[in-house]
């Protein structure tokens, strides 16, 4: 008996530590990989700083899928548009939710739309935000984007080296318009800077060595927290973030309830919470998702876009001329767009020279699937590799050029893109893929356009000069760390191309003023806004 209970024992501690060697090893029929060392797996390698950099060399040493063994979890890499058209797409059933974030959702009281997995509540969320961002309705925010351009215009004109500021209170007042229903008036107004910092120092968390051990190994989260001063410091994130988000979305409730509020999505947001009776912080949540979603990746690809004419004088002097030929005198407007193909080149490559989401959000998979014969598990996150496709030479030659006349033929919208079911043919993966992908395209395409025809339409941008009057060259590969990138602060020198243009702009913000009270807030919401009623799906479930 003695020895049947030995024998036990041994065979329970060797089957123990068969398991324990076998962390960190890659299965067979596995997409192939990186080396891996017991159980840390590929841990080891992964880079602490430009992660894009790495991960586009395991895609030409490895092929378009591959595998990382991440310690307990497995990551599968999609390094071609076909791949990424095939899983994420065509099989978006299955690969549409998300991987654990473990610091991002602390840093998101687990209430973060952009983490959170597929099922009833996202899909919930995902039905209301239809009703403010599909294309319909946004045609009808035309006004307000060109109402803001012309304000960061004069911005350009008054404060230019100030230029990143007046590009994120652009982007950051049409969508406290659309969401809340009022207008960011001021670049130093501390609720914008707040929004900004804040997204930034949660992507910088989450894409920290500390954020993915806790996920690849759980047993690290019952630390406490004197011995994980990041949780600390994410906790802290969080209070701020939700102070800001809860805070806007109590102060327009208030105003909704009192009949005072301007028509914006909350008044729908308003309607959805009396009849699934979620939370005030999921509300908070809900729309200040959409107010950084809005702002942030808008602003960050204008900002790259500036670069690219510092650094690429020929490109802005074809865009300028086309502007010319086509507009004169007078600012482009939507109704150009179909005249101007370079100026829409120049978008579509903003997008693909400095993608914001480089690495895109991972994705899940939530059951076992078979691709190119490799096993793919329920469970791996899915990462969509963005840089690795935009700067494929194949698909993009000398893709560190920034050429708009990439696409001279190309007369798609992003979203027309998206749905091509020839997967070259998509013009760039910023917007994501397959049921998570980006409901304000249609949005940020616009806002896009409008931002950087005018831009060219009205100023010079050259390399700014140092004390001995040397040329600043800025560098294009300098990009912040995170879940969402943009070209760190660069030197830029911004002048008016004429007294004329500048007077011109300075005339038709004038005209602006009639629209506006003594606050600077809209009089009265343009005519034809696209605020829908909220109608629930018998199955929503909050």
């Amino acid at each position: 008996m003695a020895a049947t209970l030995l024998a036990l024992v041994l065979g329970g501690l060797a089957l123990a530590l068969y398991k324990l060697c076998s962390i960190g090893r890659r299965p067979p029929g596995y997409p192939p990989g990186p080396p891996t060392l017991p159980l840390i797996g590929n841990l080891h390698q992964m880079p602490s700083k430009h992660g894009h950099l790495q991960f586009q060399k395991w895609a030409e040493e490895y092929g378009p899928v591959y595998s990382l063994i991440l310690g307990t979890k497995v990551m599968i890499v999609l390094s071609s548009d076909q791949a990424i058209k095939d899983l994420l797409d065509k099989r978006s059933g299955i690969y549409s939710s998300r991987p654990e974030m473990y610091l991002g959702q602390v840093v998101s009281g687990g209430l973060r739309v952009l983490l959170m997995e597929y099922g009833d509540t996202w899909r919930m969320i995902r039905k209301m935000v239809h009703n403010i961002l599909n294309i319909k309705a946004a045609k009808s925010y035309v006004p307000y984007q060109d109402l803001e351009n012309k304000q960061m215009l004069c911005g350009f004109l008054e404060q230019p080296d100030f230029f990143m500021d007046h590009i994120r209170r652009y982007t950051n007042s049409l969508t406290t318009q659309m969401v809340f229903g009022f207008r960011t008036i001021s670049i130093d107004d501390p609720k914008l800077k707040q929004l900004f910092e804040g997204f930034e120092k949660f992507c910088e968390v989450t894409g920290t060595t500390t954020a993915a051990l806790l996920d690849l190994f759980p047993i690290l989260k019952l630390l406490p927290d004197f011995l994980l001063p990041l949780r600390a410091y994410s906790k802290e994130l969080h209070k701020h973030e939700r102070d800001l988000y809860v805070g806007h979305w109590l102060n327009v409730k208030k105003a909704i309830k009192n009949g005072t509020a301007k028509p914006c999505f909350c008044v729908d947001l308003v309607k959805a919470q009396d009849v699934e009776g979620f939370s005030d912080d999921l509300a908070g949540y809900i729309s200040g998702s959409l107010l950084e979603a809005g702002s942030d990746t808008t602003a960050a690809t204008l900002i790259g876009f500036v670069q690219a004419m510092v650094v690429f004088p020929e490109v802005q002097k074809k865009a300028q001329e086309e502007i010319d030929r086509v507009c004169g005198d007078r600012l482009p407007t939507m109704e150009d767009e179909p005249n101007l193909q370079y100026i829409r080149g120049c978008v579509k490559e903003s997008m693909r020279w400095m993608p914001t989401d480089i690495l895109g959000v991972p994705h899940a998979v939530t059951r076992d699937d078979e691709y190119m014969g490799y096993k793919i598990p329920k469970g791996a996150g899915v990462i969509w590799n963005v840089w690795a496709v935009h700067m494929d030479p194949k698909r993009h030659p000398n893709p560190r050029e920034f050429d708009p006349s990439r696409y001279a033929d190309d007369f798609q919208t992003a979203s027309e893109a998206a749905s091509n079911p020839d997967a070259s043919k998509r013009d760039q993966f910023v917007f994501g893929a397959g049921r998570r992908i980006c409901q304000g395209m249609h949005i940020a395409e616009r806002s896009l356009f409008l931002g950087i025809s005018r831009m060219l339409w009205a100023f010079n941008f050259e390399k700014k000069r140092d004390e001995n009057g040397n040329e600043i060259t800025p560098d294009v590969n300098d990009l912040t760390e995170g879940l969402f990138v943009l070209p760190k602060p660069f030197p830029a020198k911004i002048t008016p191309r004429s007294e004329k243009h500048a007077q011109r702009i300075r005339e038709e913000w004038d005209a602006c003023q009639e629209l506006l009270d003594a606050e600077k807030q809209w009089k009265e919401v343009p005519k034809g806004m696209a605020f829908s009623t909220y109608t629930p799906e018998p199955s929503a479930k909050a």
